[in-house]
């Protein structure tokens, strides 16, 4: 509720409009401001403030310079479709539009009046006498007729009349700040907030209508540059917040791949069929049941890197494997064995086949030291992950997967294609891209080294820095490594 001065929202990761937007510093919607144009001056406003190794790759690259236009083109026509289709008109939406136009305001304003005050935080310069005068605390007490006519809704007295109005205010901002939150899932339904929360926020509302009054009266001493500037960070942050309902309403569901869809894809394009692998897994897996040395089959045909994680086959093994670490498919076979025993087919998971021969079962100690459930199994892997051949960089994945992605694309270009072409935008692609000097360039490696200090400082004793890419690739990996799940 008190995050005001953020910056622009990541776009709904659906859409895949955010890309450009990211380089921005976003100070920043209002109802009725159109949403159907960007000129390249209005593109250079948005790029003073990027960050200056951004601007330094945009400025190398063209096609990225393209994309973003593409990016904003694509935002633009979404949340012109949602005002098309009414989303503009639900009160909690016009509210929010509203407060976003004061958001922006006293944000852009906060910057103008004090950017060579020093160091504070947003709106840090207002008083909390400031704050009290808002809201009317320790006003003198009003006569028989001011309290008269204020009953009657005239309200004598001015900081009457407007603390009444404040109020009434902020709890609107407040409710549809609240049912919005609610309705993405951030909010849960059964929370009520505290006496603090709701004092947080009151304070912050009053600071940000404060300033935005403040800005509204001083509009023609603050020049066009200003008023320009508002209504473009305006612009875009009600075009992100309009696009973001329509993608949480409309689009989720039409860009939804199913797993009948992957299935379909795939049966359509024998070059993906796994027929070959299994035909292999199963040869290797007769001759496992016809006794031949399951770890000598492991080193000679495994395809699971973990084989050689120590650097010598490992012969397929893995000891004291605890109970819910392997992928479920596979440790549902495993346990079902007895030691010494190999399971009778091969068992598929999203990853290849797998020929499991279990050799133990006991306990050991988790992590905390409890005791466990444990085993030590064998297996052979024959994989049917595919690597991109367009990100050769890009780890392997399984072909589901892989497909997965590339339906989810084709249909979210589709979509997009279709709300761009019934939704004129225009959006400048030759804006001229700021120039960044070394100076800029090192101020910035340095913010950038001493917030990766940090990081590193405030990280728990005895964690480590992994690079996800060093992960070995197991088939069968624990659940909770984030490569596999």
């Amino acid at each position: 509720m008190n995050n005001f001065t953020k910056g622009l929202i990541v776009i709904v990761a659906i859409l895949a409009i955010g890309a450009g937007l990211v380089f921005w510093k976003a100070k920043v919607a209002g109802h009725g401001e159109e949403l159907n144009s960007i000129s390249a001056e209005e593109m250079q406003i948005l790029l003073k403030d990027a960050p200056p190794m951004e601007l330094k790759k945009l400025a190398d690259s063209p096609e990225q310079k393209k994309k973003i236009a593409e990016n904003l083109e694509q935002l633009l026509a979404v949340a012109s479709q949602a005002r098309k289709e009414g989303f503009a008109d639900e009160p909690n939406t016009r509210r929010e539009l509203d407060s976003i136009r004061s958001v922006i305001t006293a944000t852009v304003y906060d910057e103008k009046i004090n950017k060579d005050k020093g160091q504070m935080p947003p709106f840090g310069f207002i008083t909390e006498d400031q704050v009290k005068e808002f809201w009317g605390e320790g006003a003198a007490e009003p006569t028989g007729f001011q309290t008269a006519m204020d009953k009657i809704g005239l309200g004598w007295v001015s900081g009457n009349a407007n603390q009444r109005r404040h109020n009434v205010e902020f709890q609107q901002f407040l409710d549809s700040k609240i049912a919005l939150a609610k309705e993405s899932g951030k909010f849960p339904e059964d929370k009520t907030l505290t006496e603090e929360e709701i004092k947080g926020a009151k304070d912050d509302f009053a600071k940000m209508k404060i300033y935005e009054e403040e800005a509204n009266s001083k509009m023609g001493e603050l020049g066009a540059d200003f008023k320009r500037e508002v209504d473009l960070q305006v612009k875009l942050q009600q075009a992100q917040f309009l696009a973001g309902r329509y993608a949480q309403k409309n689009l989720i569901e039409k860009l939804k791949v199913t797993d009948e869809d992957v299935q379909k894809y795939i049966a359509e394009h024998p070059e993906l069929s796994p027929k070959e692998k299994r035909d292999k897994a199963e040869q290797i897996l007769s001759r496992a049941k016809a006794g031949e040395d399951f770890a000598k089959l492991a080193n000679e045909f495994t395809e699971d890197p973990g084989n050689k994680s120590q650097g010598e086959p490992q012969g397929g093994i893995y000891k004291d494997v605890t109970k819910g670490k392997m992928m479920p498919e596979f440790e549902q076979a495993a346990l079902a064995l007895e030691p010494g025993q190999i399971a009778e087919n091969l068992v598929e998971t999203p990853y290849g086949f797998h020929i499991i021969k279990l050799e133990r079962k006991g306990e050991s100690k988790d992590a905390s030291g409890q005791p466990t459930e444990s085993y030590d199994v064998r297996h052979i892997l024959i994989s049917t992950t595919v690597k991109d051949p367009k990100n050769p960089m890009a780890r392997e994945m399984p072909v589901t997967e892989k497909v997965r992605a590339q339906l989810q694309t084709e249909k979210q270009k589709q979509v997009l294609d279709e709300i761009v072409a019934n939704n004129k935008v225009e959006v400048a692609e030759d804006f001229t891209i700021p120039e960044v000097s070394e100076e800029q360039m090192q101020q910035q490696m340095q913010q950038m080294m001493q917030q990766q200090q940090q990081m590193q400082g405030g990280m728990p004793p005895g964690a480590e820095m992994v690079d996800p890419d060093e992960m070995p690739k197991d088939a069968t990996p624990p659940k909770s490594a984030p490569k596999k799940k």
